[in-house]
């Protein structure tokens, strides 16, 4: 069975073969791209093994070994159909990831061999359409000149070989694959947002979204701005039955998008259950032409990102019913959020992740924000931390949204200060998620936490959601003894006077060269004694 903290020196081990050659953001492509392709070649060997052995192989040499012998034999078409409708790609022998070491190891590696196996993966079926696009075996951060880049390649290709990435334990590979997409986020910094959602957040977001569905059979999740799909799969932790769960997901990056596929099947996510997508979010609606709506929605978009808010958006469905107004050119969070609130069912959860000015904002913000609070489609307002994000300081919240519910009172709930700092970010710990999912399931007033207001007293607060005009964290100041003061300030004053003196005997026991400097020094005698 695969030591977890053994893979995952492994894998980071990886990143030092390219670190002093590029950016974090650039290497990840590489490392997570070959990390993918060998768990791809090597669970392709052992199901080829199996198929034919009914058992496990004793080492990938002896699956290659198997598998080259069937390949020339009578039995290729049959075994290769048969393999292929559960691989969904057929791959020749030459080309696997075990045969590439071997010219490693022999100093024969050639790239583009390494490129043909790409080629072949990605042309044997849809779900793997353009997935290595982006891993340039061919470009200059490898190195200068066709040998250093090919050094560079076979090294990865050599430190990853010890990975074993097919006898991972229940989520040990995809927990490690995270764990990569976290360590690039921090090394990354601002870039990171397009892809990383942070471990604390993302649990909230997740556990509430799923609060009294965990034994929902077909439970349907989606996140329209999926990044690397880490919301998605947070979601089957909380799940009793997480392998009946159907992911549907939309990244407008294709880079990032392609990092969410690999994510899913590193996740053992089955092909059939990956409903994802490549696409603008805002612009073009989807899902319209299968599920469209579902029952977790989780979302941490762009903040504050541009948009079109052209016309022929008031007659889209998503917006069409928020007082004839768009959320603004300049601030799309409401777009994203209306569109996420669309396709939410009845009876599910959705929970975004949006900036503190969503709350109290005016104009075209404060109608939308408005007609949601007057259809009690907010439920609850969570204030994290600030410096959360690799992508902002500025300090965010959760909002938590559900469909035609009884009531339309709205829980505040005040964790600004449930962190740590470690290094540059704060970072909220088990016990600090705990706490607030516990705020959350008790719904009920906490002095300095967390409050339920009712909607006549936010209609009140004129539909202004700014969480301090509800939940009160200001601490009252110490009363001052002024008795104690006074006799403080006496002996303060005493003390002044007594160094002063002491300085002013020193100062005359001095002796001087010239009359200039005696006559200086005696003008500033002078001063001191009249302060």
């Amino acid at each position: 069975m695969a030591d977890s903290s053994n893979l995952l020196n492994i894998l980071w081990s990886g990143a030092d073969v390219l670190r002093n050659k590029m950016d974090a953001n650039e290497y990840k492509t590489y490392l997570l791209g070959i990390v993918f392709f060998k768990y791809l070649s090597d669970s392709y060997l052992v199901s080829a093994y199996d198929l034919l052995n009914d058992e496990m192989p004793e080492s990938l040499d002896e699956a290659q070994k198997v598998y080259e012998e069937v390949y020339v034999s009578e039995e290729k078409e049959d075994f290769l159909s048969e393999l292929k409708s559960t691989r969904h790609f057929t791959i020749e022998p030459e080309l696997t990831y075990t045969s590439i070491m071997r010219d490693v190891t022999n100093n024969t590696f050639s790239r583009e061999k390494l490129q043909k196996s790409f080629n072949t993966i990605q042309e044997s079926d849809k779900l793997f359409n353009g997935l290595f696009s982006d891993v340039d075996l061919y470009s200059n951060r490898l190195g200068t000149g066709d040998q250093k880049q090919s050094d560079t390649i076979a090294e990865l290709l050599r430190v990853l070989n010890d990975a074993d990435l097919v006898n991972a334990e229940g989520d040990v590979l995809g927990n490690a694959y995270e764990y990569l997409i976290g360590q690039f986020a921090s090394e990354t910094g601002k870039k990171a947002g397009e892809f990383y959602t942070p471990h604390g957040p993302a649990q909230i977001l997740c556990r509430i979204a799923m609060l009294g569905q965990e034994d929902k059979t077909n439970l349907q999740v989606y996140d329209p701005c999926m990044g690397s799909g880490s919301l998605l799969l947070s979601c089957k932790n909380y799940s009793n039955k997480p392998e009946y769960i159907k992911y549907y997901g939309q990244e407008l990056m294709p880079s990032t998008y392609n990092l969410a596929r690999m994510n899913m099947f590193l996740h053992g996510i089955a092909p059939e259950n990956q409903h994802l997508r490549n696409g603008d979010t805002l612009d073009a609606d989807w899902p319209t032409d299968e599920e469209t709506q579902f029952d977790c929605v989780t979302m941490n978009p762009p903040y504050s990102a541009k948009w079109s808010a052209a016309e022929g958006f008031k007659q889209d469905e998503r917006f069409m019913n928020y007082g004839g107004k768009l959320a603004p050119k300049s601030k799309a969070d409401y777009a994203f959020l209306l569109h996420g609130f669309y396709h939410l069912k009845q009876g599910g959860t959705m929970a975004i992740v949006l900036p503190h000015g969503v709350l109290f904002r005016g104009a075209a913000e404060k109608t939308i924000r408005e007609t949601l609070l007057k259809n009690g489609s907010i439920y609850a307002v969570i204030g994290l931390p600030a410096n959360m994000f690799y992508n902002t300081s500025i300090p965010t919240c959760i909002i938590v949204l559900k469909k035609h519910r009884d009531g339309r009172d709205v829980l505040f709930i005040d964790a600004s200060k449930h962190f740590e700092k470690e290094k540059k970010q704060n970072v909220m710990k088990e016990e600090h998620i705990n706490r607030v999912i516990e705020l959350y399931k008790n719904r009920e007033d906490v002095e300095k936490e967390a409050h339920v207001a009712s909607f006549e007293e936010i209609e009140e607060n004129g539909f202004n959601l700014n969480i301090p005009r509800y939940v009160d964290t200001s601490e009252e100041e110490e009363e001052i003894d002024l008795k104690q003061l006074t006799a403080e300030i006496k002996e303060t004053n005493k003390a002044i006077k007594e160094a002063n003196e002491s300085f002013l005997n020193m100062m005359n026991d001095l002796t001087f060269n010239t009359p200039e400097t005696k006559e200086a020094v005696s003008e500033f005698i002078q001063i001191l004694k009249e302060m």
